[in-house]
């Protein structure tokens, strides 16, 4: 019987930061998303230097989720990987990030890749590679990018949040979330939606703002469901001051009602103050129009939803 054939690729990257600044980097899964321009969302239960992580990402054009396994090795800087439960056309794949130095002294990434195609079938283990090599592309040079911003990477970053009580159903409430098809009709601030879900859970959403002076800007994101309670989403085309964006809503029962709680992380684009919001704006300024801008607009939604889900309740 013919063995299935296993494919090994290899990406390498050079980083003018410490050693110890990229492994953490990598080591941080659950903050990947707003790393890796691929990434869409990390779950992770760590027992030790062992992790196992539910993932999702775009690959070739569509969104992928699979479990795998990690093992951090801390003083060869080292996190092997193998995924525990693969997305077709993956039949089984793992890997290894290494972290050393080269000849120069500079730190270099080395990112291992093997895989197997299900059916052992060429045009899918084409796609795979495509998918491999240009996932570890981005990856790697988002994670120089990363690793060399050290020094303003908490400043440019901003974590909020808003909360709501909601006198009716949680799952009204997340059924309003979900149904972000519905938004143009819905939402005020809302102007044209596209949605599509062609995997159970997984949306892409595309979406046209109303800004608070009266223009529109566009963005395009994927949405993760976890029905009744949470549905998490990172933009993959965001607003122009922002290099990243992902969030999440959390609906929770509690006494009398819902709570609903709109997060956002965001990673500003320093390149991209001044041409946003004039020459004399600065990270300070950036930070405060962000947090002003998507807080208004998460409020609205959460407004709406409220109401939606109290009128329900008052039938």
């Amino acid at each position: 019987m013919t063995e299935p054939r296993t494919h090994r690729t290899e990406h390498r990257i050079t980083v003018d930061a410490p050693t110890d600044v990229v492994f953490a980097l990598i080591e941080d899964v659950t903050g990947w998303p707003e790393t890796f321009p691929p990434c869409v969302h990390v779950d992770a239960e760590r027992d030790g230097d062992r992790e196992r992580i539910r993932i999702w990402a775009t690959a070739g054009g569509e969104v992928k989720g699979w479990t795998s396994l990690r093992e951090l090795d801390r003083e060869r800087l080292r996190v092997r990987f193998r995924q525990e439960v693969s997305a077709p056309p993956v039949a089984a794949m793992g890997g290894e990030w290494v972290i050393g130095t080269d000849p120069a002294g500079a730190t270099l990434v080395r990112l291992l890749h093997d895989f197997r195609a299900i059916g052992d079938d060429p045009a899918k283990e084409e796609w795979i590679r495509q998918a491999v090599d240009r996932n570890s592309a981005q990856e790697l040079a988002a994670l120089r990018a990363a690793a060399e911003l050290r020094t303003r990477r908490s400043e440019l970053t901003l974590t909020f949040s808003d909360s709501l009580r909601v006198a009716g159903a949680a799952k009204d409430v997340y059924d309003f979330i979900d149904r972000a098809d519905a938004w143009e009709q819905r939402l005020p601030h809302v102007s044209r939606v596209a949605l599509t879900e062609e995997t159970p859970r997984q949306q892409v959403l595309e979406m046209d703002t109303r800004t608070a002076d009266g223009s529109t800007h566009t963005t395009r994101s994927v949405r993760i469901c976890f029905p009744h309670d949470r549905i998490v989403y990172k933009q993959l085309r965001t607003p122009a001051l922002m290099s990243a964006h992902t969030g999440e809503w959390l609906i929770l029962e509690v006494e009398e009602g819902t709570e609903i709680t709109s997060t956002h992380t965001v990673v500003l684009d320093p390149e991209a103050i001044t041409d946003v919001l004039g020459a004399e704006a600065g990270v300070t300024e950036a930070r405060t129009f962000v947090r002003a801008a998507l807080g208004r607009n998460s409020t609205a939604t959460m407004g709406c939803a409220k109401a939606y889900a109290e009128g329900i309740a008052g039938r």
